[in-house]
């Protein structure tokens, strides 16, 4: 998968432009997606949540609709959690909301701390997807559940072939030019044509320790919610 260091570097020094371009390139579609993350939480109630890989807190902030009792993000770049931060406290959500430093591969919290565990655009850049997602599964509290909402490649023609030149053409050009850094919006679309989506990750969900894995392709599939749920480990007889 990704390379840490390289990541890092790179989200710190897209981060004053980051959520501008988010938007744009998007066209806000994005805000649609992560709202449908707040809707699939609301069946269960989460006082607790875990936004891994928050980058400037828009899922964290999203989620406050449920009205949780607290909310922690957390991010390997500083640059993206400052911006997150200056958010938080424009929007008064600094009682609920906490942006923390934090490793997905090496979470800063006990076993079973969290009733839901969500990540928005951040598995793809995990320098190991399957530590990640043990990680996000050991501190998630039994019956808790799961939600990763990543691109993914569209199958249908033609769909396919115009998210591809867009992905590959349009948006490294609007990239560069609006923050600067062409290696970011190169990346971009390597990172997703790279990405296991589809039923490989839902076998790297099962394999992480969670059951009933599903998917629902939004958007004509250029976007993807995957959730699943950690259900108590059956006693041997």
């Amino acid at each position: 998968m990704a390379d840490k260091e390289k990541v890092v570097g790179m989200f710190n020094n897209i981060a004053p432009t980051y959520d501008f371009l988010n938007h744009f390139l998007s066209l806000n579609i994005d805000k649609v997606w992560r709202r449908k993350i707040v809707k699939l939480f609301k069946a269960y109630a989460p006082q607790r949540i875990l936004d891994v890989a928050s980058g400037t807190g828009d899922l964290a902030i999203a989620l406050t609709a449920l009205k949780p009792a607290g909310i922690v993000g957390v991010d390997i770049s500083e640059g993206m959690l400052e911006v997150g931060r200056v958010k938080v406290a424009k929007k008064n959500l600094s009682q609920t909301i906490s942006l923390l430093y934090g490793d997905s591969e090496n979470l800063p919290f006990p076993t079973g701390s969290f009733d839901a565990v969500a990540v928005s655009f951040g598995v793809r850049n995990f320098a190991n997807l399957d530590n990640g997602l043990s990680e996000m599964q050991r501190v998630l509290k039994v019956n808790g559940i799961v939600a990763v909402l990543e691109f993914s490649m569209p199958r249908r023609f033609p769909v396919k072939q115009f998210y591809k030149f867009y992905f590959l053409r349009i948006l490294p050009f609007f990239g560069k030019l609006f923050s600067g850094n062409s290696e970011a919006y190169a990346y971009l679309p390597d990172s997703v044509l790279k990405f296991p989506d589809g039923e490989r990750f839902l076998n790297r969900l099962s394999d992480a320790g969670f059951s009933q894995v599903k998917e629902k392709r939004l958007s004509f599939g250029i976007a993807t919610i995957y959730t699943g749920i950690k259900e108590e480990k059956k006693r041997r007889q």
